[in-house]
């Protein structure tokens, strides 16, 4: 007998690869995804709000998950977004997309989200689920930040944090030192992983080794959600052959596929800090990786440091492309 899937409330700033782990979420009989909140990162919050509601029209999960929108910026800083990846709808220009009618293929949602306190959202969930819920974030870390700050009794209740962030023995994505979700709030990020949460954090150092090609994109798509699939990837696809020649990292994903199954990937208890001020370095994830000194700490949270590749890629493209609507 199966064990009953595990709660969980999907933080994100949807973005191409938010999208595809929130289709991976979906058909994951391991979660049961209760609620969904939105982040300005990848994009403003109000256009990752619309793309999480266009992605639930498309696959309509039965029962429907909540949705809330949360920050429309950092903690203390301007938001810096991801367009030249993602495009500016944060769905690689899909929304401009016409049928053969002339109708949007991607039209606005009709509705709005439930509600626009994610942070709120978040704590309550905590609090209802306890020790069984699970956070997913695969945005800047400020929703939960912001939760520790108003709900910080309410929110230590949760199970467990898996986040995607980080680049400690590998460079950075958005400066030589700096993971994007990290960069883009760092005062946040660091709250989160001092606050002594129960965190695993799934970063660069993995997720460059998970890579979409265009060569793994049905020729021709059966379903709506492959034809989905398809019509978001190609300009993150061809920006990651121009700028790091090769296929796009499936950064996101890798998240939710470590909270399904975490025998993905090795983990390493490390103690973490962020740098908030560095000239050169602000959004470093900094390991103290010196003998015997995590050991000594009380912060440490674990960090996958490997990962079985082509077991982790099966997982998440046999997921995305199996035939359904």
């Amino acid at each position: 007998m199966a064990p009953a899937p595990r709660p969980v409330v999907i933080d994100t700033d949807p973005g191409v690869d938010d999208a595809l782990a929130l289709c991976l979420a979906l058909r994951s009989s391991e979660l049961r995804v209760e609620a969904i909140t939105t982040v300005a990162g990848n994009v403003p919050v109000g256009v990752a709000t619309r793309n999480v509601l266009r992605i639930l029209d498309l696959l309509r999960p039965v029962p429907r998950p909540l949705i809330a929108q949360g920050a429309s910026e950092p903690l203390r800083r301007p938001l810096q977004v991801a367009a030249e990846v993602h495009g500016e709808d944060g769905l690689g220009g899909a929304t401009a997309l016409l049928e053969p009618d002339g109708r949007p293929r991607y039209p606005d949602p009709p509705i709005g989200p439930d509600r626009t306190d994610a942070p709120d959202l978040l704590a309550e969930m905590a609090e209802r689920f306890a020790g069984r819920l699970t956070v997913i974030t695969l945005g800047p870390l400020t929703n939960l930040a912001l939760a520790l700050q108003s709900h910080g009794p309410l929110l230590r209740k949760v199970g467990q944090v898996v986040a995607m962030g980080g680049a400690l023995r590998v460079p950075g994505n958005v400066t030589p030192v700096a993971e994007f979700n990290v960069w883009v709030d760092p005062e946040a990020a660091a709250e989160v992983l001092q606050a002594g949460l129960p965190l695993r954090l799934v970063g660069l150092d993995v997720t460059h080794q998970v890579r979409l090609s265009a060569s793994d994109l049905p020729p021709l798509p059966d379903t709506p959600v492959a034809r989905f699939i398809r019509d978001i990837t190609g300009q993150t696809l061809a920006w990651c052959e121009r700028v790091e020649g090769g296929g796009m990292p499936l950064h996101d994903p890798l998240a939710v596929a470590a909270a399904a199954d975490p025998t993905l990937f090795a983990w390493e208890a490390l103690p973490l800090r962020v740098e908030t001020r560095g000239e050169h370095t602000t959004g470093m994830t900094v390991a103290d990786l010196r003998p015997g000194r995590r050991e000594r700490s009380g912060s440490a949270c674990e960090v996958a440091s490997a990962v079985e590749a082509e077991r982790a890629r099966r997982f998440v493209l046999e997921r995305l492309w199996r035939s359904s609507s």
